[in-house]
């Protein structure tokens, strides 16, 4: 009969595992699918439409799909969805075009012309819109200029008017006596609609007339005639009869800047592009009859001031004109394609260029997406989307628009169920959060081979703050694989999205979530993942995090006004938010320009600064102060002083001899920290000989003149002035030229060049020359050409005051034929040819000073200077930087010997501060001191011989040394915390000059403001924290408290104390509250544990039977298993009980003694013997990786390292702890002690179990060093407070009542991690989790949290304490208070007042070793 029930339940067995095979199988196939991306775009995009009234329009429309289902194409019209069941006028084509059958249009009916929008949307898959299109209608011509009758003097021009509206410029056309105008490069219609007519000739003659069509209906202008009369060769004025006008364009554009004049003798127009002549380019670049200007496919590069210059032999005008070139957005980066799970996080990325800068707009599913708590623009055009739901799934696109266009691209989001594995590469996408995720996800589907993690154990809230919580929990009790990640789910109360962070490394059990809301409440939950996939989720843990400081808002409107160049009208209004009265107000102040912040103190809502720079932007804040301190800062208010007339001239003036009756005139503005204020203008003075002076005007942007109308061969003198709307500058000194005594000739190529030097190096040839010998005939340049046999290979042009240029990039010796050619606009003149051969590779370089000083080559100095080469910028300090640099127009010996200096300039990288520095030397290197330290400079060089000056050289780059912050902390703010007196916070800013990265702070506070550094306690803040909490401090007290900030160069200077007062009183509710709202957690079905919500596997109905049937016999086979089980443990429960009694007895008559193996002995530790106050070592917990502890010493948070090896190492904590001991033995005792009896060994139960706060202390262990437990119960007194000092960091241990304490008594077993705070039967306990810093104990934060699951455990020690209890005697009534119970040893008032003095120096000292760097 055994026998055959054995087979069956084997039987049983097996079919068991065969069907959870099978439904594990059926599973990982319906994980691997995983559904595919569907392709989904348009094929054709509306476009920006011209429709005329009463005619058919078309905006095309269609969309590409591989759904087995068409899309669908609907419109918007002005964002809105166009209804066209009824419409007869409007309707959808098959390929999704919108036909228009006749536009309707009228003054006040409009209601075809807008902004159109296709949307194409395929069901159950999501909706795609187009980029949006203009349908404009074109309105009735009106003219609002017609042709005039006119006269054309032969080779002269004239310009025909006619002016319709805009849109119909393209419609016009031209007749002359009523046949179609043929249009050329002499006759072209300007982008008016007027008619250009050059080097008119007698057949121009006729009528003219312009006309509209193709709107419906032809409308006609008036006639005009007309005539053209000869030359009659009297002098006419020079000027235009149209002028080029700004216009703005988009690339790959053409464009027309008209430009017409007329006089006698005949203009030759020319055009410049800013202060460059503008010369025709492979048709790109050209210039029409008359002189207009036709740029066409049109770049960036081409924006900027055109200048139309008009000139005869008598006179020169120019007109301006700005043309502005817009680019429409494009594409740097897609969004892609992204799977994802729910709960994670992503960003779909989408990066745009274009002029001006584009606006990004994101869409799902066809409607905007409007920014939320989820739903965040970042970085200008990401889209980042937090905690995913199902509902998220969809296209989104990315829409970006500017005036030049707008474009659309479109991504899809696919949300897997958890069951499907995300792809083994996810997309570029996905944060780190996520793809972090991505690895146990895609690791739990494919391999069913073994079980998942249970849920984590004791999830606890270690650590909550305003804006983040710390959380902490234990493995779970069957993790079924050693390295085990986890994930952390949570949400913000009343919400559904769930968001999810990850751990950053296998085995790591805490993690801290940031980002969080002020005094709001979250759900957090924990879920483990091992190699076959995700466990089971800890239950729901609600934590809300802390209020704000109660400190002053922002004060509102803050204004500033400059009444003067050189002061400042400021004025603010009370904060609305004052949270108490208000004390004072700081103001701060910032020059923009230098970068550095400044305060003062102001008590009223008003402030006149003065003592400020001219026309210089400062930036003004406020923060008001109430008795907590500093209120949060207002927006920063920039306000510019007023302008004044320039304080100097302008710079780096230079004259030119055009010909015999003009000169131009150049310069540059004057210096930034002169102009003070918009240069509008500047004046030009200018006399010839000693005569009294003239002057003239140019707008603030120009920055050259042309001086015409003068004496031929005639010296004048001019200077410069620059000019603000308060007047005009110092002018710069007298500069004098000389007119040519007569003009030269270009009506024919210029001569051969005089003579031709070359000089060959390694790589390069130095080229010379001097000019020709008639000097009559205008020279424009000269053309170099050269190559290896042939001067053909390379063309080089240069200026024609240019008299030598350096051949570079040539071969070593090689053979090469040079020629030499002067030009000018009529052509080449007559080449001049020299041949050369590069040197070898291994002859030294010539040097260019002894070629250029050849006594065979009569070369004059070059103009420009060329600027010096090799800069270097040797970083010397922390505000010293040298720069040196070479000069290759010096000899070998490099030693200045004429008057040339050099100009040393230099600036930040910082935006905010771009002003430029600069300095003169006659050295070759110069030394810039007074720089900030740790700030990246760049140098630049330049040199100027008499009027000389070459360009700025090439940058070189340097950065600061960093050094010691040289000011502290500020804004330093002191707060209690809410609901717990003893509690503060203090919170700072960092310091205006920290000379570095900041690593870390320093607290220091004391209750006496004049005590030696040395005295204040110190609290360490590692990293850039700006908040820190001190706890335990007395009621009722004064504080001080100073900051000081570290880099890695040491340690800022203090900030200035800060004055605070914890209150008077403590709320006596307080701790009953804590408890009662945290000692009541959700009760499981089984009354100790939270209930968990599997998730059963879906079972078809026709696998239901076998399913019942395997569930019943499994479960009466369990139970037979259990009845067998339990008895044999109940026998054994029995004799371990009797053991443990006769164990206890044996205890109670002071006979016992604690025996360990060799294997339970553990690293030893420091803790403080009770009896002789001396470090003795200390047992540890057998947990692993505790999460709470009892340490009799609490531990730093921060900085923690072990105290053991300091003490060793320092001979004067040796002596200390020496001392110690003596004077502890040498204390006589004032009564003998008592034989140790029961009574003393034990204390009663009511004593050993009542705890009045229904917590203990302890401390958040680290992953640098866990924090072992205590195997004795904390001892506390009935007032921990009542007669403490207010810097003690530990409390006075109670003196034990035995002279033979145990590490661990066999009678109360250690709980490290589940304390009874109660009776045996209560049912849950409540965790405790602190900070401890620098040796103080903290008030612990309490979090109720369910049993851990291991309750057999938990009962065998409920048991064991039974035992104890039953073996004790009765307690004895309570002695009277005037009897107390004698002690074994007993102190003095001034004896124990100096053993704690000396024992919290020793503290200090273990302080100062736990906290070094």
């Amino acid at each position: 009969m055994a026998e055959r029930g054995a087979l069956s339940l084997l039987s049983l067995l097996c079919l068991t595992f065969l069907y959870t095979e099978t439904t594990a199988a059926k599973h990982v196939d319906k994980a691997s699918a995983v559904q595919p991306f569907s392709p989904f775009w348009f094929t054709v995009e509306p476009q920006d439409t011209l429709a005329i009234r009463g005619n058919s329009a078309f905006l095309n429309c269609s969309a590409h799909s591989d759904a087995a289902t068409p899309a669908h194409i609907e419109w918007k019209k002005d964002g809105t969805f166009m209804s066209l069941v009824s419409d007869e006028r409007r309707k959808i084509l098959p390929d999704g075009t919108l036909f228009f059958s006749h536009v309707v249009h009228s003054k006040h009916n409009k209601p075809d012309e807008g902004t159109y929008q296709c949307v194409a949307t395929i069901e159950n898959l999501g909706s795609i819109s187009s980029r949006t299109a203009r349908l404009s209608v074109a309105g009735m011509p009106r003219f609002a200029n017609q042709p005039l009758p006119a006269t054309a003097r032969l080779g002269d021009s004239q310009v025909m008017a006619c002016e319709v509206n805009s849109d119909l410029v393209a419609f016009i056309r031209w007749e002359k006596d009523r046949q179609p105008l043929e249009l050329s490069t002499r006759l072209i219609q300007l982008p008016s609609g007027a008619l250009v007519i050059s080097n008119a000739s007698e057949t121009d003659a006729g009528t003219y007339r312009c006309l509209v069509e193709n709107v419906g209906s032809s409308k006609l202008s008036d006639e005009a005639e007309l005539q053209t009369v000869p030359e009659t060769g009297e002098e006419r004025k020079l000027e235009f009869l149209v002028q080029p006008v700004s216009v703005t364009k988009t690339t790959d554009a053409s464009v027309l800047l008209p430009c017409v004049a007329t006089g006698y003798p005949a203009p030759r127009i020319s055009w410049m592009f800013g202060d460059k002549l503008l010369e025709e380019s492979d048709g790109r670049v050209e210039v029409l009859g008359g002189g207009s200007l036709q740029i066409s496919n049109l770049t960036e590069a081409d924006a900027g001031i055109y200048t139309c210059v008009a000139d005869n032999s008598n006179t020169t005008i120019e007109a301006q004109a700005q043309l502005a070139v817009q680019v429409s957005p494009q594409f740097v980066k897609r969004p892609a394609n992204i799977y994802a799970h729910e709960s994670m996080d992503i960003i779909f990325e989408c990066d745009v260029s274009g002029s001006p800068a584009p606006t990004v707009k994101w869409v799902k599913n066809g409607d905007a997406v409007i920014p939320s708590d989820y739903f965040k623009i970042i970085e200008d055009h990401n889209l980042q989307i937090l905690g995913l739901v199902k509902s998220d799934e969809g296209f989104y696109q990315c829409l970006a628009e500017n005036d030049a266009g707008n474009i659309q691209s479109s991504a899809q989001l696919i949300i897997l169920d958890p069951v499907v594995a995300l792809p083994s590469f996810p997309p570029p996408s996905l944060t780190p959060n996520t793809t972090d995720h991505v690895t146990p996800g895609s690791r739990g589907v494919g391999s069913p081979a073994g079980p998942t993690s249970s849920a984590p154990r004791d999830v606890v809230a270690s650590l909550v703050s305003t804006r983040f919580i710390k959380l902490t929990w234990r493995q779970p009790a069957e993790p079924h694989g050693d390295e085990l990640t986890y994930s952390i789910f949570y949400s913000q109360e009343g919400t559904s999205r769930e968001r999810v962070v990850n751990t950053s490394r296998p085995g790591e059990m805490q993690v801290t979530i940031q980002n969080l809301m002020p005094d709001t409440k979250y759900r957090f939950r924990v879920v483990a993942h091992n190699s076959n996939g995700q466990g089971e989720s800890s239950a729901a843990l609600k934590v809300a995090t802390q209020a704000e400081v109660q400190v002053p808002g922002p004060a509102p409107n803050l204004q500033g006004v400059s009444n003067t160049p050189t002061s400042v009208s400021l004025s603010w209004d009370k904060p609305l938010t004052g949270n108490g009265e208000i004390l004072s107000y700081k103001l701060y102040y910032t020059d923009k320009s230098v970068g550095k912040e400044q305060d003062i103190d102001v008590d009223g809502q008003s402030y006149s600064m003065a003592g400020l720079k001219k026309n210089t932007e400062y930036s003004f804040r406020v923060v008001a102060n109430n008795r907590h301190g500093p209120g949060v800062s207002t927006e920063d208010v920039v306000v510019r002083t007023l302008s004044d007339v320039p304080s100097a001239p302008p710079q780096n003036l230079t004259i030119e001899v055009h010909n015999s009756k003009s000169i131009m005139l150049r310069w540059q503005p004057p210096p930034l920290s002169g102009q003070n204020g918009k240069i509008t203008g500047y004046k030009i003075r200018y006399r010839k000989g000693s005569r009294r002076s003239e002057s003239e005007t140019t707008e603030g942007t120009q920055l050259y003149k042309l001086m015409d109308g003068l004496e031929h061969g005639t010296e004048y003198s001019f200077r410069v002035s620059a000019m603000t709307v308060n007047g005009t500058g110092p002018a710069t000194e007298w500069m004098t030229a000389e007119t040519f005594e007569s003009d030269l000739d270009e009506s024919r190529v210029p001569d051969q060049p005089s003579s031709l030097h070359v000089r060959p190096l390694v790589n390069s040839i130095v080229v010379s020359w001097t000019p020709p010998e008639n000097q009559d005939i205008m020279v424009r340049g000269y053309a170099i050409g050269y190559g290896i046999g042939s001067p053909h290979a390379q063309t080089i042009k240069v200026d024609y005051k240019q008299r030598y240029f350096t051949i570079e990039n040539l071969d070593p010796s090689s053979h090469y034929v040079i020629t030499l050619k002067a030009f000018n606009n009529v052509g080449e003149g007559i080449p001049v040819y020299e041949s050369a051969v590069t040197r070898a590779q291994s002859d030294p370089d010539v040097d260019l000073y002894d070629l250029l000083h050849a006594p065979y080559t009569p070369v004059p100095d070059p103009l420009p200077m060329m600027p010096p080469v090799g800069v270097q910028a040797s970083v010397l300090s922390h505000d010293t930087i040298k720069v040196t640099w070479a000069d290759n127009s010096l000899p070998k010996s490099q030693k200045v010997t004429d008057n040339r200096y050099y100009t040393v300039r230099w600036k930040t990288n910082i935006p905010a501060n771009t002003k430029v520095k600069m300095v003169n030397t006659t050295n070759l290197s110069y030394t810039v001191p007074d720089l900030k330290p740790n700030t990246l400079y760049e140098f630049s060089v330049m040199v100027t011989k008499g009027r000389r000056v070459s360009t700025w050289s090439m940058t070189a780059q340097g950065t600061t040394f960093e050094t010691t912050p040289s000011s502290a902390p500020k804004d330093v703010t002191v707060v209690s915390k809410e609901n717990k007196p003893r509690t503060i916070i203090v919170n700072w800013q960092p310091p205006s000059e920290a000379n570095g990265k900041i690593t870390g702070y320093i607290i220091y506070y004391s209750t006496d403001v004049n005590a030696v550094v040395h005295d204040w306690v110190i609290e360490p803040v590692v990293g850039n924290r700006l908040t820190h909490q001190i706890q335990e401090l007395t009621l009722d007290t004064t504080y001080y408290f100073k900051i000081q900030a570290r880099n890695s160069k040491g340690m800022g200077p203090m900030s200035e104390p800060v004055q605070f007062r914890t209150p008077k009183t403590e709320s006596s509710d307080k701790m009953a509250n804590d408890q009662a709202s945290n000692l009541t957690p959700k009760m499981g079905p089984s009354g100790n544990q939270p209930p968990r919500d599997p998730v059963p596997p879906r079972i078809k109905d026709g696998e239901n039977h076998i399913l019942v049937i395997v569930i019943i016999i499994s479960v009466g086979a369990f139970t037979i298993i259990v009845v067998v089980v339990g008895a044999f443990l109940c026998t054994r429960r029995t004799t371990s009980h009797q053991k443990k009694k006769r164990a206890a007895s044996k205890s109670s008559n002071g006979s016992h003694k604690y025996k360990g193996n060799s294997k339970d002995l553990k690293p030893p530790d420091l803790w403080i013997h009770h009896e002789r106050l001396e470090l003795k070592p200390m047992d540890k917990s057998p947990d692993p990786n505790p999460v709470m502890t009892e340490t009799p010493i609490p531990r730093t948070s921060q900085d923690i390292t072990p105290a053991d090896s300091g003490l060793e190492s320092n001979p004067h904590l040796q002596q200390r702890r020496n001392s110690y001991r003596e004077s502890v033995r040498n204390t006589p005792s004032s009564e003998p002690a008592p034989p140790a009896t029961a009574s003393s060994q034990a204390s009663c139960p009511s004593e050993i179990l009542a705890d009045p706060e229904g917590s203990y202390h302890g401390s958040t262990t680290t992953e640098e060093e866990p924090s072992y437990s205590s195997n004795l119960p904390p001892l506390r007194s009935a007032h921990p407070h009542a007669h403490a000092h207010p810097l003690k960091s530990f409390a006075v241990p109670a003196i034990p009542a035995s002279s033979h304490p145990s590490y661990e008594s066999p009678a109360l077993p250690s709980t490290p991690l589940l304390t009874q705070t109660g009776p045996p039967t209560h049912p849950h306990v409540v965790k405790t989790a602190s900070i401890g810093t620098l040796g103080r104990t903290r008030t612990p934060m309490v979090v109720t949290v369910p049993n851990a699951p291991d309750v057999p455990e938990t009962s065998k020690m409920l048991e064991d304490v039974d035992s104890v209890l039953a073996s004790l005697p009765p307690c004895p009534s309570p002695a009277p208070r005037s009897n107390p119970v004698p002690l074994p040893q007993s102190y003095e008032p001034d004896e124990l007042t100096e053993e704690m003095a000396h024992l919290e120096g020793l503290m200090k000292d273990l302080n100062a070793i736990t906290t070094a760097p």
